[in-house]
């Protein structure tokens, strides 16, 4: 029986027509990019999120609402220019269906207007706030947290239960540190509270004893380094013998952070959108993975992008795992709304900022090692706070000079 090559494919159609849309979609793997740093002085974070992401993949054995993950890092340099180049790689070159990450603002900053365009959706770490306030980029989600989301609630701890009526600041000089301070700044300074000084060393700064020296007068410090600098902060601080109370956002007091830190982290109370003590099976799944995996237990960085991958589940869920219409599949990322996850329940609002609960936290020593230790929480946190989003958004963004203190 001769099969000429038209018959043979028409045939072939015919029969793929009649399969479940998932037995076709195994045979093209959903594509997610990843971007993140490997080297400079966010290499720690950024090597945590390429853990957490291979951690959830794990986890689903690279299959996604019936689809094989396959899975393309790219690492961004933590620069710009090296951002937006592999970017344009993973869209162009690699085809990828989605991006995790950048990790800093200014990466995500670089690359906004060109996914966008694309019509790429990326799920990001990257906390800046006009990227879901002012200058919202349809096809960005964020289900971790703005730089100001962990300090608005620190701000109210600081001002009502603690009682603290004069701090000073310390933070990264770059657009996190800015927002951070700025954002505890206006919720302490409503509380009635008063900020004294804020302190702005660079990014890469090998000794903090010149900021240090200027503390005094107030009765706590509140810091906001990133990656692997609150260590190098919290140990000069003990050096310098400073008894005063420090508090900080969700990268101050890491939980991946604890094994490098000394007993200088004792007493600090932190915020942040994630917590290693919270009791959820997804939670308790995450930890347990990462001990296996890696010896550790995961911080911010690793259960943001975990997170990133169970968001990604449940819009691939609600589309019958199709990526192809990415207005449709952008459409449901920004829909789901979960209520187990490593964070907590969680769900987005309209410009794609997560709302959920955010954990202030006490380090404490337990045995040989140290632990953060959930004291309050803070359920369906916005990222407008408790202030009215139009009046919100009608103020400029936060930044190192705005708001200007009060006193």
């Amino acid at each position: 029986m001769r099969i000429t090559r038209r018959s043979f494919l028409a045939g072939t159609a015919a029969v793929a027509a009649t399969l479940p849309f998932p037995a076709i979609a195994q045979n093209k793997p959903v594509k997610i990019g990843l971007l993140t740093v490997k080297t400079g002085p966010l290499a720690a974070g950024g090597i945590q999120m390429e853990q957490g992401t291979i951690r959830f993949m794990k986890d689903r054995n690279y299959t996604l609402a019936g689809r094989k993950v396959e899975l393309i890092v790219a690492d961004t340099g933590g620069n710009p220019a090296g951002t937006k180049t592999k970017t344009q790689e993973l869209v162009e070159r690699d085809g990828v269906d989605m991006i995790f990450g950048p990790l800093a603002a200014f990466e995500l900053l670089a690359i906004s207007d060109y996914t966008a365009q694309a019509k790429t959706p990326v799920l990001s770490l990257a906390a800046a706030e006009d990227m879901t306030q002012r200058r919202p980029n349809p096809y960005f989600i964020r289900a971790s947290a703005t730089s100001s989301q962990n300090m608005h609630p620190l701000a109210d701890y600081a001002a009502k239960e603690l009682k603290y009526k004069r701090v000073m600041t310390l933070a990264d000089d770059f657009a996190f540190g800015h927002e951070q301070m700025a954002g505890f700044g206006r919720v302490f300074e409503d509380g009635g509270g008063r900020i004294a000084k804020k302190l702005w060393p660079p990014l890469v700064t090998p000794d903090y004893t010149p900021y240090i020296a200027q503390i005094t007068g107030v009765d706590a410090v509140v810091q906001g380094f990133a990656s692997s600098n609150p260590l190098k902060f919290m140990k000069q601080y003990r050096d310098a013998g400073l008894k005063l109370p420090v508090l900080g956002g969700g990268t101050a007091a890491d939980d991946a952070l604890l094994k490098s830190y000394g007993d200088e982290a004792v007493g600090m109370i932190s915020c942040s959108f994630y917590t290693a003590d919270l009791d959820t099976p997804s939670n308790k799944r995450l930890v347990d993975g990462m001990v296996k995996d890696y010896g550790n237990i995961p911080g911010l960085y690793a259960a943001g992008l975990y997170i990133n991958g169970i968001v990604a589940e449940g819009a691939l869920e609600k589309t019958g795992g199709k990526t192809d219409d990415r207005e449709a599949f952008n459409k449901a990322l920004r829909s789901v709304s979960l209520t187990d996850t490593p964070r907590g329940p969680l769900s987005f609002d309209h410009l794609g900022n997560v709302v959920g609960s955010f954990y202030i936290r006490r380090t404490e020593r337990k045995g040989d090692k140290l632990v953060n230790t959930t004291i309050k929480t803070y359920p369906k946190v916005s990222q407008f706070w408790t202030y009215d989003e139009k009046w919100f958004l009608s103020q400029a963004v936060y930044s190192r000079d705005f708001p200007p203190l009060k006193s």
